[in-house]
This record gives structure tokens, C-alpha cells and sequence, in this order.
């Protein structure tokens, strides 16, 4: 866990810059296209955490690959580059996000679906999440076909468990006993 330690530390540094320069969302938006270039790119993701690649090839490589960025987060590139701590963009760029959101008063629920939601099944999850939460809501939806159907809500500690899997397990639960 040091590198997650390490990486808070990074998204907080710079996050105060950004704050000085009144840049936070555009920086934000920057990490939001880091972490998902790094999800969706296995290539990327191996490159910055190849021990054989030098810093300095990942330096101008990531400058190339994310021209329009900040200059904060062209810091952030010259930072790790000093400290040889590449492997930690994607979790400085997913830990950034996470303390805009908290600053933001915006909290994440963590929606399993069997299938993609629909704009009708996101205003259901959204109205339910307003009848115990006041803050504002970020949707981000997990598909797993293991569910069947239904939906489970996760927020912070809190889960709201709709599935038919889960209805399934309660169903064999009365009939053994």
C-alpha cells in the first residue's frame, strides 16, 4: 500500500497547486483522460510501468500523448519523472479525482447491473439515492451478467442489494431451513 500512500500524497500536491492557479477542474479533466487512456490501454499502462523504458522516454512520450494538458499536470509528468515514480500515474490521476469529487461534495455510487443501464433504470437509482443522500451523485456502472437482474448500490459503506441473484440466494435460504 506505500504506493497508494505515495500517490495521495502526489494528487494532494497537486491539487493545491491547482487550487492556487484556479485551474482544479481543468486539471481534474486531465486526470479523468489519464486514468481512462491507462485503463483502456494495456500498451500504455506496461510502458509507464517497464522497468527497461527510461523516465525520460516516458517523460516526452506522456507529453506527446497529452499535449493540451495542464501545466500542472505537465508537473506532475516532471515530478515523476525526478522521483523514477512513473507506475504511480494511474493511481495519482484515480486518487486526484477522488479528492475533486470530495471537494466537490460529489459522491460516487457504484451501480452492478446485469446489462449497460438505461436512461430510465439511471432515474430510478438516482431517485432512490436521493430519499437518504443530499449530496450530488455520481453514477459509474459496473456490468456483471453474474447478477442476472435487478441492480446492487453501492455508496461508501452503504449497499442496497436489488439483484435477482441475491433474491435467488434468500428464496433457497427459506426452503432448506
Amino acid at each position: 500500500m506505500a504506493g497508494t500512500r505515495a500517490a495521495i500524497r502526489y494528487a494532494k500536491a497537486i491539487l493545491d497547486i491547482a487550487k492556487e492557479n484556479n485551474s482544479v477542474d481543468a486539471v481534474n479533466a486531465d486526470m479523468t483522460s489519464i486514468a481512462k487512456a491507462i485503463k483502456e490501454s494495456a500498451e500504455l499502462k506496461d510502458f509507464l510501468q517497464s522497468p527497461i523504458v527510461k523516465g525520460e522516454i516516458k517523460f516526452s512520450s506522456l507529453n506527446e500523448i497529452f499535449t493540451s494538458a495542464q501545466k500542472e499536470t505537465k508537473g506532475l509528468f516532471q515530478l515523476l519523472l525526478a522521483n523514477k515514480r512513473f507506475e504511480l500515474l494511474n493511481d495519482v490521476a484515480l486518487q486526484f479525482n477522488a479528492l475533486y469529487d470530495e471537494l466537490n461534495g460529489i459522491e460516487i455510487a457504484k451501480v452492478t447491473t446485469a446489462v449497460p443501464m438505461t436512461s430510465e433504470l439511471e432515474a430510478k437509482v438516482l431517485a432512490k439515492i436521493a430519499s437518504f443522500s443530499n449530496k450530488k451523485i455520481t453514477i459509474q456502472n459496473i456490468v456483471d451478467p453474474a447478477i442476472i437482474g435487478g441492480f446492487i448500490l453501492r455508496m461508501g459503506d452503504k449497499q442496497y442489494n436489488a439483484s435477482v441473484s441475491s433474491r435467488l440466494q434468500n428464496l433457497k435460504r427459506e426452503f432448506s431451513n
